[in-house]
């Protein structure tokens, strides 16, 4: 018996904030993943999932440069679960995308006309 797994993420949806660098290529920012639908009662439920992503080299630098709050991104990457312990000894645990590839898919503004549609390492999602 052989044993296959796969640990792949893809979303699509918009920054919760500008991203935050947390040290020399290394950028950490959230995606809104907004979903909906309709309940038994006919009433319209909206739900925002967030994911947490990290970044690191050529990636972090043009995700730092060129996302902001609001910017609608394309992400493939893989999942992670970092453990530590906090400064009270209790152990805590993060689970985040590790971005691999992105796509920016929004129009840049004024102050970044000069941003790529895509890094050079990304494959379009199609």
């Amino acid at each position: 018996m052989s044993i296959f797994s796969v640990n792949k993420l893809t979303i699509l949806g918009r920054t919760g904030k500008d991203p935050d660098l947390l040290g020399s290529g290394v950028v950490a920012f959230s995606v809104a993943l907004d979903d909906s639908y309709i309940d038994k009662s006919g009433t319209k439920i909206e739900k925002t999932e967030w994911v947490k992503c990290v970044a690191f080299g050529k990636i972090a630098e043009l995700c730092g440069k060129y996302l902001h709050k609001g910017d609608k991104v394309y992400c493939e990457g893989k999942l992670q679960t970092r453990k530590w312990d906090d400064k009270d000894g209790n152990k805590r645990y993060s689970t985040e995308m590790v971005v691999l590839h992105v796509i920016f898919l929004e129009s840049r503004r004024s102050e970044s006309s000069d941003a790529p549609r895509q890094d050079d390492d990304a494959d379009p999602p199609f």
